[in-house]
């Protein structure tokens, strides 16, 4: 756990949130500003600060997170539709909690990205 971490803050119940989905591994609460009528985060509850920071030791559990993501998707009914999942890593990814996150869209259809 990190202190500063609102994420973390969150997964100790210091800060409340629907808690959608949790195991002892990970936690699924609504995305605060929804960018899609489903709009959820899959955490890992240890403290992870990025994707980028991830090493071969945890292998076994960012394997968990995301097979729990697929889950998530399933209990809120947009797996048959499809759903965008995204994990942003570092400010120019556009990471704004610097905690591991991966966020599921769904529940209209998502357009394509533009290039530029």
């Amino acid at each position: 756990m990190s202190d500063n971490c609102l994420f973390c803050k969150i997964v100790s119940g210091t800060v409340a949130t629907q808690r959608i989905y949790e195991d002892d591994g990970v936690l699924a609460f609504p995305d605060i500003a929804p960018q899609a009528p489903v709009h959820v985060l899959v955490i890992p509850k240890r403290h992870i600060a990025s994707l980028d920071a991830l090493s071969e030791a945890d292998r076994d559990e960012m394997g968990h997170l995301l097979e729990r993501t697929a889950h998530v998707a399933r209990l809120l009914g947009v797996h048959e539709a499809g759903y965008r999942t995204i994990i942003n890593t570092h400010s120019h990814g556009g990471q704004m909690v610097f905690h591991l996150h991966c966020h599921i869209l769904g529940g209209k259809p998502i357009g394509a990205m533009v290039s530029r």
